[in-house]
């Protein structure tokens, strides 16, 4: 299977059947010093926005190459965006929660810092440090699944950001529990809007929280009889719901 490599810099819309697309920066120097790119090799490159070339490395450099395109694939938007909220969680546990939603087809990714979370994110420089690690892993996990988008990380958003978005009409709020008292699976998902699913820390949410995002029009979902770790409630939701929208 051909590896996927994004390009960084100039914009994608040159990328056509017959285009040289040279790929430079730290995505390059790996590809050619770890991965010893050669002359020939069928790769793909991608602009992590939804465009996806395919053809022959035509030249290798040290820090960069060229890739002879001969096709272009440009998927569009999705019409409902799948968001995954993830509370921070401790050791890599949301960290594998962001890698494994990405592979499941994640369009954004939102931090949240639950009550209840223990790792926490406590001032804005730690809280950049986190959201470009997250960013990090997600542009890994798009490359080793061959997406041709890679998720935006979002900033951090508080309860009280969650509960606006949940009063939305745009958008719809799904809170992951067992208080909830119907079945993911049986969702009434009609609508064109974005979807948020929210997903809490190793010791759940508190009463709180989810009286919370009920009261601002959540609603609240259970995935079935067992009680998921953080690191994979949201990969297993997105399944669900790739089923449901169609995407699967």
């Amino acid at each position: 299977m051909a590896n996927l490599y994004f390009a960084e810099g100039p914009s994608s819309e040159g990328w056509v059947p017959g285009a040289l697309v040279t790929i430079t920066g730290d995505e390059a120097r790996h590809a050619v010093r770890v991965s010893r790119l050669r002359v020939g090799e069928q790769i793909l490159v991608g602009d992590g926005a939804g465009v996806i070339g395919v053809g022959p490395v035509a030249s290798v450099t040290k820090d960069s190459f060229a890739v002879q395109l001969d096709s272009v694939r440009r998927d569009p938007e999705p019409a409902a965006r799948v968001v995954l909220v993830q509370a921070l969680a401790k050791g890599d546990r949301d960290e594998r929660a962001v890698e494994q939603a990405t592979e499941f087809g994640v369009d954004d990714i939102v931090p949240w810092q639950a009550e209840r979370s223990v790792s926490r994110w406590n001032d804005p420089d730690k809280a950049a440090k986190g959201v470009a690690k997250w960013a990090r892993i997600a542009r890994e996990a798009s490359k080793q699944s061959l997406r041709a988008r890679i998720p935006v990380v979002q900033e951090p958003v508080s309860l009280d950001g969650l509960c606006a978005i949940a009063g939305r009409e745009s958008s719809r709020v799904v809170v992951l529990h067992p208080r909830g008292s119907s079945a993911l699976s049986a969702w009434n998902h009609d609508t064109d809007g974005d979807i948020y699913l929210v997903v809490g820390p190793e010791g759940g949410l508190s009463d709180a929280e989810l009286d919370a995002l009920e009261a601002a029009g959540a609603e609240i979902k259970v995935l079935g009889d067992t009680v998921l770790r953080t690191s994979s409630a949201g990969p297993a939701a997105l399944a669900v719901l790739n089923v449901a929208l169609g995407r699967w």
